[in-house]
């Protein structure tokens, strides 16, 4: 019985620890996409062809 309990919170912990790493890429997928956008914006305010 105790075993089952101890694989339970190991899974749980490795699903947290995916989670997390999720979020984590999630978030700096998110920004990269944001900078180069503002960098195309900045690109096309002066004038500079984007490509």
């Amino acid at each position: 019985m105790m075993q089952d309990d101890d694989r339970l919170t190991q899974e749980e912990l490795i699903r947290r620890r995916q989670k997390g790493r999720s979020i984590v890429m999630a978030l700096l997928l998110g920004a990269f996409v944001i900078l180069v956008f503002a960098i195309s914006l900045v690109k096309i305010q002066q004038g500079v062809t984007v490509g």
